[in-house]
């Protein structure tokens, strides 16, 4: 996963898997562009739903900290 600060809106990050790479909206949890396998795009959606709250934190103050792994 990846966020970058000042990138355009909507609130979104970045998912890399192997060679695939997707952009998914974070308050949607919906992918916006790129592709993903169908198992890595489950888990990404998964782990995102998970960490909603603290990716839209993120987002909003420009603040790194560290996120938990998909339970």
């Amino acid at each position: 996963m990846k966020l970058f600060f000042g990138d355009h809106p909507p609130p979104h990050f970045h998912a890399v898997y192997s060679e695939y790479n997707a952009l998914f909206n974070i308050e949607a949890l919906e992918m916006m562009e790129g592709d993903l396998p169908p198992r890595a795009m489950k888990m990404v959606v998964e782990w995102a739903g998970q960490q909603q709250n603290e990716l839209l934190l993120m987002w909003k103050s420009q603040q790194f900290h560290k996120l938990s792994p998909l339970k």
